[in-house]
């Protein structure tokens, strides 16, 4: 079976759930207004799904198509790195950077075939990004330093 037959269910099958999972991280992250959203968590897991599917389609007794998933990590970390910046003495960017190469790890799971174990990821993605962040505004101590939180961060009014 070719699985880049746009004629068979499987190909819109694994297109379903990279926009769907890519969509579920990316919105979270559209949402707190970061550079990686819907748009981009949909392309990075639909194209890592893309890549790992090619490379499983090219699988034989000379192939090796694990070296495909070598290659979209090397890629991948190339794009996360692009997001990162320091500015006066502070990086920023690393979770957008963290959050990139977990879509891709989502999109290589999904190239695989591991449907429901993609879609139980995101949701984990988002469940740590919110967690963490209801706990760092509960507890000072770690919302010192670089995640200190601004005023229009917290929601409070500037007006105030």
């Amino acid at each position: 079976m070719n699985l880049f037959d746009p004629l068979q269910s499987t190909f819109w099958l694994k297109i379903g759930i990279s926009v769907l999972c890519g969509g579920i991280v990316g919105f979270e992250r559209q949402m707190r207004g970061k550079p990686a959203g819907i748009r981009t968590g949909i392309l990075i897991t639909l194209s890592t799904a893309v890549f790992v599917g090619l490379g499983q389609s090219v699988a034989g007794p000379h192939t090796d198509p694990s070296r495909i998933l070598g290659q979209v990590v090397t890629g991948v970390g190339f794009l996360g790195g692009g997001v990162m910046m320091a500015r006066h003495g502070i990086v920023t960017g690393v979770t957008t950077a963290a959050v990139i190469w977990t879509l891709a790890g989502i999109g290589s799971v999904i190239g695989m075939g591991y449907y429901s174990a993609a879609v139980a990821l995101s949701v984990t993605v988002v469940a740590i990004l919110n967690g963490v962040e209801v706990l760092e505004t509960s507890v000072r101590r770690l919302s010192h330093g670089v995640h200190r939180r601004t005023g229009a961060e917290r929601g409070d009014d500037p007006a105030e």
